[in-house]
C-alpha cells in the first residue's frame, strides 16, 4: 500500500485547500494508483479495513438494490432498524428526504447497483449493464466498450447520493483481466481504502466467472481530497509501515456473478495495525 501512502503524502504537501459543500478539504486533481494482484490483495494494513462492509456493499450493488435495509440484511442478517450500515446516514439525510423521492424507509433511490443492473433508456427499457458486460467479455474479450456506468445525468436527482465512483472498464490481454475505475470525488482517508478493496474484489469475481486471471486494478481519483478533520489521522497513518498484503480466496464453485454470498469470499492472512478513528463526512 506504499502507493496509497505516497498519494496521501503528495496531497498533504502539494494540495490546495478549498471550502466545499461539506467542509474544508485539501485536494489535487486526477491522481492515479495501480495495483498488481500478483503482489497480494490490496487491503490496507496500516489501519483496519472494514472488510465485511466492503463485501456486503459490493454484493448489494451486484444485486441491483437501492434499499439500505437490504444492505443491513446482507451484512447483519437482519433488517432491524437499529443495525446501521455505511449508507444509513445517506438514507436519512434531509437533503434526500426533502426531495420527496424516498418511497420507503431505507430507500436510497436509483444509486449504484440500480444503475449497474437496471439502467433505463429513453424508452423506459431496462439495461442490465453488468450482465451484458460479462457476456461480452466471454464472447468478445477485445471489445473496447466493456464499460459499466453509474453516472446517469437524467436520474441524479433521484439518487440519495450522486455516484462518486462513476464508471469502470475491463481490459483483457494474455488471459489476464484488468479493471480501471474512474472516481469523480475521493475521500482519500476513509473512502479510498474501501474503494480500492471493493473494485479489486469485483475484478477477482468477474475474472472467476469469465475464466480470466485477475491482473491489475487501476484507479483514477479526480477530486482527490483529504478533509481538514482527517489531517491528524493521515499524519498518524503516514508514520506506519505497511504489513504484508493478504490473499483473497473465492469459492471456486461459483460460476455466476449473481451467486456469490458473504461466505464465498474470504481474506487470508490479513494482519492490519490498530484502527485510526476519523469522522465520516456526509
Amino acid at each position: 500500500m506504499e502507493k496509497y501512502h505516497s498519494a496521501l503524502e503528495k496531497i498533504m504537501k502539494e494540495g490546495t485547500d478549498k471550502k466545499t459543500r461539506n467542509g474544508i478539504t485539501r485536494s489535487l486533481f486526477a491522481i492515479q494508483i495501480r495495483f498488481n494482484m500478483s503482489d497480494g490483495f490490496p487491503a490496507i494494513t496500516t489501519k483496519k479495513l472494514a472488510w465485511k462492509a466492503v463485501v456486503s456493499e459490493l454484493l448489494w450493488f451486484i444485486e441491483g438494490s437501492g434499499d439500505e435495509r437490504r444492505l443491513a440484511e446482507i451484512l447483519h442478517k437482519t433488517r432491524d432498524k437499529d443495525k446501521k450500515t455505511i449508507w444509513s446516514a445517506n438514507s436519512k439525510a434531509n437533503y434526500w428526504l426533502d426531495r420527496g423521492y424516498s418511497k420507503f424507509d431505507g430507500d436510497l433511490g436509483r444509486i449504484y447497483g440500480v444503475q449497474w443492473r437496471h439502467w433505463k433508456n429513453q424508452f423506459g427499457e431496462e439495461i442490465d449493464q453488468l450482465k451484458d458486460i460479462i457476456e461480452r467479455i466471454k464472447s468478445d474479450p477485445n471489445d473496447r466498450r466493456l464499460i459499466v456506468s453509474a453516472w446517469n445525468p437524467g436520474e441524479l436527482k433521484y439518487m440519495a447520493l450522486p455516484p462518486c465512483h462513476m464508471s469502470f472498464q475491463f481490459y483483457i490481454a494474455d488471459n489476464n483481466i484488468s479493471l480501471h475505475m474512474n472516481q469523480r470525488s475521493a475521500d482519500m482517508f476513509l473512502g479510498v481504502p474501501f474503494n480500492i478493496a471493493s473494485y479489486s474484489l469485483l475484478l477477482h469475481m468477474v475474472g472467476q466467472v469469465t475464466g480470466y486471471n485477475a491482473y491489475e486494478v487501476v484507479l483514477t481519483f479526480n477530486d482527490a481530497h483529504i478533509y481538514k478533520e482527517h489531517f491528524e489521522s493521515v499524519e498518524e497513518l503516514l508514520k506506519r509501515t505497511p504489513n504484508k498484503s493478504p490473499q483473497l480466496k473465492l469459492n471456486p464453485k461459483i460460476s455466476s456473478i449473481d451467486n456469490f454470498k458473504m461466505e464465498d469470499i474470504e481474506l487470508i492472512d490479513y494482519n492490519p495495525q490498530e484502527s485510526i478513528s476519523a469522522k465520516m463526512i456526509v
